[in-house]
Order: C-alpha cells, then structure tokens, then sequence
C-alpha cells in the first residue's frame, strides 16, 4: 500500500536520523526514569526543529497545516524506538480534541502553545476505561477521577472530557490533585487526576466529538504499534543471524525461518491495516487497526521473547520493553475484546 509521498519520505527520514542519535536504547532508559517521564530536550529539538507537535495544527493556529497522515509517520517512528514523548498525549489527543470542538477562541487562546511544544492533557477514561467517563460536570465545576491520563501530572493545561462535553481546567485550580501511577510499560507515563468542584470552563462540543476523537486516537495507537512491531522483528532477525548453536547461526533452522516469516506476515499486514485506517480517517477503520495491530504487535513481542531465548527477559535486553509496550497499547483506549461486538455489527453477524 502507497503511504508516503514525497514529504511523508522526507519527514520519515528526519525524524528517523533524529531519534537514531538521541534515542537510541540508553536514552529511552535514561528519559523514563526523569521528572517528566521523557525527554525534555529531545522533545524541545523535534517540535523546533522537525515541527512534530504542529502538523496537525491549522495554520491559523500557528501550526503547520499539514493533516493527520503525517502525525502517523511520526507515531510510527517514535514507536520503533519507544521514545517517550508527549506525542500522543498532547499533540494528537489534546490537540484534536480542540480543534474537532470547533471552538474558535479555545483554539486560538491553547493551540499555539501546543505546537510550540508545551503539554496539553485530555482527562478522559473512568478505572474501568474508555467506554466511561471519569468526570461529571454540574454548575460549572468538574467532579470525579480520570484514569489512565497521557502526560497528565506535567500538563500546562488539562481538557476534561465528560458526558456533559469538553471542560477546560487550570492544573493549578483549586480542587484539583494529579499524580503519576505505576505502569507496566516503563517507557509511558500515565496518569491520575482528580476534580472535586473544580472549576471549568465549558468548551464547544459537536455531539459526534467523542468517536471522532476516539477514531483519531485508535488510529495514532496503531501507528505506534507498527513502527515497535517492526523494530522488535528486526532485532530478532538480527540476533537470529548471529545467535549459534550447533555451530549454526540458528537463523539458519528452518522452524526459526517459519516463525520469523509469521512474525514479518503480521508486521506487514498490521501495516496495511494501520495505513488504510489513516487514509480513511473512519471510525470502522480505525477499530478493525486497532484490533488487528494489537493483536499482531501482541503475538511480535512473544515471538521475540521466545527467539531470543532466556536473555529477552532480562532488564538489560530491550525484548521485554517491547513485550510490555504489546500488552500496554492493547488495554490503551480499549482492549480488543471491547471493540469485537463493534465489528461483529459492521459483518451482519
């Protein structure tokens, strides 16, 4: 399938050549276990320098104008890597839950700070996830605690969504507590923020804001979970070709070969499955890549584990970042289970 164009290539290329100097497996390491779980001058260096925080971002907003296909090129290449960021978090969540509100002013007031680099948060899901919410409005306070919030303990501002709409929050407003919760998946940041009367601004909110929002969100994920399938097939191959037993590269076994083969069909066709959702931009589309590249990353990073024998378990070897990644984009805006009645519905079954 066709994805990248000229541009696409170029930007590929240069967020690619970026993260290979600045983000290679120490850093990632190193930029976990900071204050804000990233990076902070990486990211300063690919939001002034590449732009990454702006492309989806009207140019009236002092963004760059470009769309949603270029926010996928840079998910993809930041999920080869695991490079913790405010990528997802800000840049696509908070981003376009403002500008799918369609509110002018909010817009103009928070979005160029966005694109500059600065954290926005969406305070979303309930404990038990995203079919929820976990604030409710009521005279024009925020009450209730939002779970699994990206980049929500650093965010310069929070956007609250509820049944009720989109709510804008000073972090700073009384009645409001965040904290960062312990995850499996070291390399991202989650969340926990409370509101107890805080007070919010109300923000417009077009009645088909939520599965817009949700669409754009599954589609970003899948992006992810393509570029660190990809990365966790090439480190198997490469430590296939120069693993021995038997004075063998073990490569060389046919039952390795097979495996290895499964594991780039999988890759591949996520790949096609993540591109088709991302041209397509549909909320249909976007559940069936966020089921399959789940599942395809998720069955990757166990064949990796399984290839690369006892020492993929190890804190030292990258395999099981990659294995904890799997199964952390699975739960993130929805376990797979959650979205097969969806699908089942689109079959006729």
């Amino acid at each position: 399938m066709t994805f990248d164009n000229e541009e696409r290539a170029a930007l590929r290329s240069s967020v690619r050549d970026l993260l290979s100097k600045r983000s290679d497996s120490g850093a990632v390491r190193r930029a976990m276990t900071t204050e804000h779980g990233y990076d902070e001058a990486l990211w300063g260096t690919l939001c002034e320098q590449i732009g990454v925080a702006a492309l989806a971002i009207p140019e009236k907003y002092d963004g760059v104008g470009a769309s949603l296909l270029e926010t996928h090129v840079v998910q993809e290449e930041l999920g080869r890597t695991l490079t913790p960021s405010p990528m997802l978090g800000s840049a696509v969540l908070a981003a376009q839950a403002l500008v799918l509100s369609g509110d002018d002013e909010a817009c103009a007031r928070l979005l160029p700070g966005v694109a500059a680099g600065s954290v926005a948060a969406l305070c979303w899901a309930e404990p038990a996830g995203w079919s929820g919410f976990g604030v409710s409005a009521a005279d024009g306070t925020l009450s209730g605690t939002a779970s699994y919030v990206l980049g929500g303990d650093v965010a310069d501002v929070l956007l609250v969504l509820t049944s009720e709409g989109l709510f804008e929050v000073d972090p700073a407003a009384e009645g409001v507590s965040r904290r960062r919760v312990p995850t499996m998946d070291p390399t991202r940041a989650l969340s926990e923020v409370r509101f107890d009367n805080a007070s919010a601004r109300k923000l417009a909110s077009p009645t088909d804001l939520v599965e817009r929002l949700r669409a754009v969100a599954l589609i970003a994920l899948s992006a992810e979970q393509v570029g660190a399938a990809s990365a966790a097939l090439e480190q198997t191959v490469e430590y296939a070709k120069s693993r021995k037993q038997f004075g063998r590269a073990i490569g060389s076994f046919q039952a390795i070969k097979h495996r290895m083969a499964d594991m780039y069909a999988l890759v591949e066709t996520a790949r096609s499955m993540s591109y088709a959702a991302a041209l397509s931009g549909t909320h249909e589309d976007a559940v069936i890549a966020k089921v399959y590249c789940s599942e395809a990353f998720e069955t990757v990073a166990a064949e990796a584990i399984q290839l690369h024998g006892g020492i993929a378990i190890t804190w030292e070897h990258d395999a099981q970042l990659y294995f904890k990644r799997a199964h952390s984009t699975a739960q993130l805006f929805g376990q797979p289970r959650e979205f097969l009645p969806r699908l089942a519905e689109l079959a006729g079954l």
